[in-house]
């Protein structure tokens, strides 16, 4: 990307004076083309200007070294030594020095925010997308082994228990080295789960193990059971006197259900014929 300006002026010499001068740079850092030659005209007609182009190459890599180097300075880090590898479509910008640390933070967090930030600089400039890479102290080599390692005893685990585990949040940058790390591993994949800063990556099991509740509780049950008998040769609460042992309850009767059914009395009807009431003899 060239950074450019187009000036003018009575001679080529004035006209360049301007441009350099509102390009903020020397004679030597900037290249020109002259647009138009100065014209004098007859009688003061048909006079012209002239007219130059001067232009700078700015690669997007500068942009974001430019941008870090202001950085720095706010912070009062004077000694950072900043190298940049170029490839296509990407610059790697390796940052050492004494003191550094602060400019990692806690697990990579501002190292992170200047490589976004230096990233948004550079892509400001017109041209394809440019990755742009920060790091300190080797951290990232250091911290992708750290989670190669992480990914692959944690698949361990879930292969062993047929669980799935989710890890802590990730930046994007984490989370694909979990993912391809998974990748290379039988028995196990890898999801994404949440919204951004708190998305997390679940390592999960091709073959998860199939458990019965109630099968579980059951065997807790089992296991406090013989717990308290083991207690002393003492038994729970189903043991009856006896040193550690256990009195056997005689068998139940069987119950047979018996008939419950009212009995009925005949009740006699009395004889229509008789009077309702008996005679009351008086003395």
């Amino acid at each position: 990307m060239n950074r450019e300006i187009i000036a003018t002026g009575r001679t080529v010499d004035e006209a360049l004076d301007k441009a350099y001068e509102q390009l903020g740079v020397d004679r030597d850092a900037a290249q020109f083309e002259i647009i138009n030659l100065p014209k004098k005209g007859f009688l003061g007609l048909g006079a012209s200007m002239a007219k130059v182009r001067v232009f700078i190459e700015v690669s997007k890599a500068q942009c974001a070294v430019n941008y870090l180097q202001s950085i720095f300075q706010q912070m009062g880090l004077e000694n950072v030594q900043i190298d940049v590898t170029e490839s296509e479509n990407c610059a790697n910008i390796a940052l050492s020095g004494d003191g550094l640390g602060v400019l990692i933070g806690r697990r990579g967090e501002t190292l992170d925010a200047l490589q976004y930030l230096s990233g948004l600089v550079a892509n400001r400039l017109e041209g394809d997308y440019y990755r742009i890479v920060v790091d300190s102290g080797n951290y990232r080599e250091k911290r992708e082994k750290t989670l190669e390692n992480l990914a692959k005893k944690l698949s361990a685990q879930v292969i062993r228990t047929g669980r799935s585990m989710t890890l802590e949040p990730m930046n994007p940058y984490e989370r694909r080295v979990i993912h391809a790390t998974i990748q290379g591993i039988d028995g196990v994949n890898s999801s994404s789960i949440g919204e951004e800063p708190s998305r997390r990556v679940v390592i999960s099991s091709t073959n998860p193990a199939k458990r019965s509740y109630n099968r579980e509780r059951s065997a807790e049950g089992g296991d406090r059971g013989d717990r308290g008998r083991d207690r002393g040769g003492r038994g729970g609460r189903n043991d009856r006197g006896g040193r550690g042992g256990y009195e056997k309850r005689p068998p139940r009767e069987k119950y047979v259900p018996q008939d419950v059914t009212p009995n009925r009395t005949k009740v006699e009807v009395e004889d229509d014929g008789k009077p309702l009431y008996s005679k009351i003899e008086l003395d």
